[in-house]
């Protein structure tokens, strides 16, 4: 019963720090404040009254549309919205369980608890780049290089409160420290190397055509999704943001293009973090069992 209730409780938060998301998507990007001034409508300036900013309910009471001048209001705000509660809602889903086992040493149980708020907050930065890529072709470093720092961050403060746990069993505590920076080495090599391969392919980009084909936020994003995910899964998260990439980009060159337009409509730019961060998101919800599958499946 505390599981349900935990996760319908992450869900709704969830709801409501997409809106603010959805508030940090419409105003970062010309340099406003999220504070002030209050929601309003952008083209009109009303300000809206609080049962036009409750999250999702709104939207759908409204038809998608202001009640004061009519404009449409876009698909993005109920995605943003959705899309949050429901990642947060799954978290507390599938992790509650062990952090509430009591059987379990207190290092494991604070792990555990650790790792259920920071993929809320993975999650958040995830949807919040999707969205800022996909409509300015913008991955802000205010959010990457935290995300980054924090993302080592955590699953440092993991591995060391595991190895307490175990080790502590086996009479073998004074081992933790050496454990704990062979690992930080390895996880910060993944970090660099994920980053490194973007740069790669950025620059032989640059060799066969004399320009750049994506941007440094890229090589960036990919760090963050390493220092959270691991080499492995930042991996994972490239393939499958290339195959998506592909798939979107063969099927607007199958769709004809406006007259006159031909030229502007083959060069048009792909958000290739968009699709980084949807791998993101499915790496880190079924990234072991994707990888374990595919091991399995070439023999290693």
């Amino acid at each position: 019963m505390i599981r349900v209730l935990g996760t319908i409780f992450a869900g709704l938060l969830g709801l409501a720090f997409g809106s603010f998301l959805n508030v940090c998507l419409s105003r970062w990007p010309v340099g406003q404040s999220v504070v002030r001034p209050p929601s309003h409508c952008r083209r009109c300036g009303r300000m809206l009254p609080w049962w036009e900013n409750i999250p999702l309910a709104s939207w759908l009471a409204l038809r998608g549309r202001c009640r004061g001048c009519g404009i449409l209001i876009g698909w993005r705000y109920p995605m943003v919205e959705a899309a949050v509660g429901a990642l947060w809602a799954y978290v507390v889903w599938s992790l509650a369980g062990q952090a509430m086992a009591l059987d379990q040493p207190l290092e494991i149980r604070a792990s555990v608890i650790i790792q259920l708020v920071s993929r809320m907050i993975l999650y958040w930065l995830l949807v919040a780049l999707t969205f800022l890529d996909a409509e300015y072709l913008w991955l802000p470093d205010r959010l990457t290089v935290p995300g980054t720092v924090l993302g080592l961050a955590v699953i440092l403060t993991r591995v060391k409160l595991n190895s307490d746990s175990v080790l502590s069993s086996y009479g073998a505590l004074g081992m933790q420290d050496r454990i704990l920076w062979q690992f930080a080495l390895r996880w910060i090599l993944g970090i660099a190397a994920a980053a490194l391969l973007m740069l790669l392919i950025r620059w032989v980009y640059w060799l066969k055509r004399r320009r750049e084909g994506m941007g440094l936020g890229d090589a960036k994003l990919m760090a963050m999704l390493a220092a959270w995910l691991g080499f492995s899964g930042a991996l994972l998260a490239f393939g499958i943001g290339v195959v998506l990439g592909a798939a979107v980009g063969l099927g607007m060159l199958a769709v004809p293009a406006p007259p006159g337009d031909a030229g502007r409509w083959a060069s048009r730019k792909l958000p290739l973090g968009t699709f980084l961060c949807i791998g993101g998101i499915v790496s880190a919800l079924w990234g072991e069992p994707i990888i374990h599958a595919y091991m399995h499946w070439a023999g290693f």
